[in-house]
């Protein structure tokens, strides 16, 4: 490659969003934050929203950044995000009231109605091949749809959180696969939305009329008015992988196919990638979901509430007065006890508590379990119920496909927590590869250059990761002791 190319990769978390720079130069990628600012819920008369205005001023400023720091010219800009929320335009392209929060309660319950609407959980597992989780697109849609949302009767069209951001930028309207597929309102088989579902259950269908696009496409160019005040010019808009999951599998550095990977962060995404989804009673069963992948590919995973459940330890410890840093809390919980009690961190009842450390007391009070009676024994039983929980997914996934796995790969900020990579090998028994950290804004920036051509293909892409990224392996420890806690994990996970 003869001149270096700039990409700028928006990644956006559930507690804070980056403008994160990729420069491809003598066949290595490295990255360089330039503009990092918070993201969270905003709560208004007892409703849960995203502020996505505030969000798009953030972007402004980075670009602005970038034409401060950077003679060079910028070749890219994509977005990621998380899944499931989305926005509503009006005919003129005005939004339509802020986007919700997926943690907003009016789901409550949703899962249960649609199914019962719908003739049965079945129906719409088989529709859409996607696990149940009250705070889908589907269950959202349709409690607003049942309690006549007025924001209903305005929209007319439908994008996707990266979708949107992507509009402000271009002034065009398009939704990007892997994130369309997370709504549980997307038929993979027929490879568009739901309709007959849809339908069924009184969503209005005709504000999907956005295209749905491939990751790796190139959608637009910056609005001109962007353009001119930011002084970058006509850069490529790009849709990446861009839902964050989608981007982090994307820069999972693997080969072949016996691996599984786990995108670790505020959420645990643990999954395969496969070729084509796999829809069967016994997959709807584990609760297994079929999400869209780079490639035409799926991810086959699970989602599992992960490092939420720590940060909102570390937020209510905070609020009583406690000093607290993650680094402090990694060495209490590596000193405390083991094994001396287990949760199930996707009990309903750690979805959005109002103390989870009160939660965590409660669940063990209710599954006849002495609870943790420190910060390091709280933090330590999260650890472990997670490690114990990759556990049975992975072993959920390796009988589904039929299939052993050999190895599994790590990649995320929760890269960082090394007491739960360990943790991850001596439960599964797997060797884990951690890394990179910065999976995400990497999976980004690589289907930009694949969508420009600097990079040929995702495995040329992976390549390109593997030189440039520091990985560390962590070898099964204590396998005994890890057997007999994980037995003890799955006597209590299926009593509750």
């Amino acid at each position: 490659m003869a001149a270096a190319k700039h990409f700028l990769a928006f990644d956006l978390g559930a507690s804070s969003g980056r403008g994160v720079v990729g420069i491809l130069k003598d066949d290595k990628l490295s990255i360089e934050e330039l503009h990092r600012f918070s993201n969270g819920p905003t709560s208004l008369n007892g409703s849960m929203y995203w502020d996505v205005l505030g969000l798009f001023r953030e972007m402004l400023e980075a670009l602005f950044r970038y034409k401060k720091r950077y003679a060079a010219p910028l070749n890219g800009i994509g977005f990621d995000t998380w899944g499931v929320d989305y926005g509503l335009l009006a005919k003129d392209g005005s939004l339509v009231g802020n986007p919700y929060h997926y943690r907003d309660h009016r789901t409550d319950g949703m899962v249960e109605r649609v199914g019962e609407l719908a003739g049965g959980r079945d129906v719409v597992f088989n529709a859409t091949g996607i696990q149940f989780i009250q705070l889908n697109t589907l269950y959202q849609l349709y409690a607003a749809a049942a309690t006549g949302s007025p924001q209903l009767e305005i929209a007319d069209t439908l994008l996707m959180m990266p979708a949107l951001f992507t509009y402000f930028f271009t002034g065009t309207k398009v939704n990007e696969f892997t994130d369309v597929t997370t709504t549980q309102m997307y038929d993979p088989r027929s490879g568009t939305w739901a309709i007959p579902l849809l339908q069924q259950l009184g969503i209005p269908t005709h504000i999907l009329n956005a295209p749905i696009v491939q990751p790796g496409t190139i959608v637009d160019r910056l609005l001109p008015e962007i353009a001119e005040m930011t002084g970058l010019g006509a850069v490529p808009v790009i849709a990446s992988a861009s839902h964050d999951t989608a981007s982090a599998v994307a820069a999972v550095p693997a080969k072949g196919e016996d691996w599984a990977y786990l995108s670790s962060g505020t959420w645990s995404l643990l999954g395969l990638e496969i070729p084509q989804p796999i829809i069967t009673p016994d997959v709807m069963r584990y609760n297994i979901t079929n999400e869209g992948g780079v490639g035409k590919t799926f991810r086959f995973l699970k989602n599992i509430s992960g490092l939420w459940l720590v940060q909102e330890c570390k937020r209510i410890w905070e609020r009583q007065g406690a000093a607290l840093n993650f680094g402090d809390m990694m060495r209490e919980a590596e000193a405390a006890a083991p094994f001396k009690a287990a949760i199930h961190p996707d009990d309903p009842c750690f979805l959005n508590p109002s103390d989870m450390s009160e939660a965590i007391v409660g669940f063990c009070k209710q599954t006849g379990q002495s609870a943790p009676s420190s910060r390091g024994e709280m933090t330590r039983c999260i650890l472990e119920s997670l490690a114990c929980t990759y556990r049975f997914v992975l072993d959920s996934l390796e009988m589904l496909r039929g299939k052993p796995i050999d190895v599994l790969h790590i990649v995320g900020g929760g890269v960082q927590n090394t007491l739960l990579c360990q943790f991850a090998a001596n439960a599964t028994g797997k060797p884990v590869m951690a890394g990179p950290v910065e999976a995400t804004a990497i999976g980004n920036i690589m289907m930009q250059a694949i969508a420009t051509g600097d990079i040929g293909s995702i495995d040329e892409g992976r390549e390109w990761v593997k030189r440039s990224c520091d990985v560390v392996m962590y070898e099964p420890q204590q396998t005994a002791q890890w057997e007999d806690a994980y037995q003890r994990f799955c006597g209590i996970i299926q009593a509750k």
